[in-house]
């Protein structure tokens, strides 16, 4: 597997807060959407970590075929 399985095709919005790490699902297996649960173990891909410069609402890329990840860049347009 070396491109994540599409989770949906739309982004996650989510509120992150100033600091804090988040582990973005880039296999697309995971149950906790757009997050990581592990699900990728069977995979050879790996979560992407996020780290927020500032409390914000973002779009998370959910077809996880983003060329700007971990964020949406509107690839799912043209899926």
């Amino acid at each position: 597997m070396t491109t994540g399985k599409i989770a949906r095709k739309s982004p996650y919005k989510v509120e992150v807060q100033e600091g804090k790490k988040y582990a973005w699902c880039a296999c697309g297996l995971s149950g906790n959407q757009p997050f990581c649960d592990g699900s990728h173990k069977v995979t050879d891909l790996k979560p992407l970590i996020y780290k927020a410069s500032e409390t914000q609402e973002l779009y998370f890329c959910g077809c996880k075929q983003t060329g700007s990840a971990p964020l949406c860049d509107g690839t799912h347009n043209k899926l």
